[in-house]
């Protein structure tokens, strides 16, 4: 079974990608966060600085897209390939608002037929496009015609998040849909959703043994060793996470050219995090209001000192 890491807009980027691959073992692919490509045919300075191989150097990372403009997805997806990057992922499964109400992401799901002749144009100029996507916008049973339009292309891996656009991130996911869909998909497929535990995992795999791999996000910014640990290794130790979370804010302070944005950055990450630590409420408090890389310093160097959750 491979184990992917999911795209998470402001927190998987190549600074990430890179300290995360350094530290820790089990990721198969890293999915980047999505890049939406402009109509004059050329990558932004900010979009290069995580998708340039040079950014991605011995991580097996996967460029992906949101777009709902056939002419923009291809000449982007050309152009990945031609960077080197075998595969490149399709994002139609963003709920955010903004995403949605221009069409794209999890809204591009309201409109099959413009999906299919978007699919149509795509795939007679391109391959190597995987699929992330959702149940459909209000109703699991749209996915019932979704799923014959993604049966004609050959895409090369659909993982779906069984969960509708209006779900969000809210409520169970509905794995009544995806047990009765799985069977129908032609291609190779790759669950998302809900994922935290090692044995979370082997419960999916055991339970759908024809899955092609199983995707996952916050459960893996909350216990980065999560897919080394599945796989019989290690959980995370105490100097190890210090390290890691060390490399990261030295990363993120070169990346930024600030210390202090680095900790902005940061501070989402220990959002994940906290919990590894015995009674971290109270500093977990302080951590959200410091400003000043000296103040994150001091509330960080505290926090290792709790007892430590392995």
């Amino acid at each position: 079974m491979h184990y992917y890491f999911a795209p998470m807009e402001g927190v998987t980027g190549a600074v990430y990608r890179r300290t995360h691959h350094e530290f820790f073992s089990g990721v198969d692919k890293y999915f980047m966060p999505f890049i939406t490509p402009t109509t004059n045919e050329k990558l932004t300075p900010r979009q290069k600085r995580d998708v340039l191989p040079e950014y991605n150097e011995g991580v097996p990372a996967v460029p992906q897209l949101l777009t709902k403009s056939a002419a923009d997805c291809i000449w982007a997806v050309n152009a990945l390939h031609d960077l080197g990057y075998p595969e490149v992922n399709l994002n139609l499964g963003c709920p955010s608002g903004t995403v949605t109400a221009k069409g794209k992401g999890a809204g591009f799901l309201a409109h099959p037929d413009e999906l299919d002749r978007f699919f149509d144009e795509v795939f007679a100029k391109c391959e190597g496009i995987s699929v992330k996507t959702r149940l459909g916008v209000h109703e699991a049973s749209e996915f019932d015609k979704l799923l014959e339009i993604y049966n004609r292309y050959p895409i090369t891996e659909l993982t779906i998040h069984p969960r509708v656009r209006q779900d969000f991130y809210k409520g169970k996911v509905r794995e009544s849909d995806f047990a009765a869909a799985l069977p129908r998909c032609s291609m190779p497929v790759c669950y998302n959703g809900d994922v935290t535990t090692a044995a979370d995992l082997h419960t999916l795999e055991a339970q759908y043994p024809q899955l092609s791999g199983i995707m996952v996000g916050r459960g893996i910014i909350a216990d980065p060793a999560l897919f080394r640990e599945a796989r019989g290794g290690a959980p995370a130790a105490r100097e190890e996470l210090r390290g890691y979370l060390d490399d990261l804010y030295h990363g993120y302070s070169e990346l930024f050219g600030s210390a202090g944005c680095a900790v902005s950055r940061m501070k989402g990450h220990w959002f994940y995090l906290i919990h590894k630590f015995e009674g971290a409420e109270k500093l977990e408090k302080q951590l959200r209001k410091v400003r000043e890389p000296w103040e994150y310093e001091v509330v960080v160097n505290q926090i290792f000192t709790l007892p430590f959750r392995p």
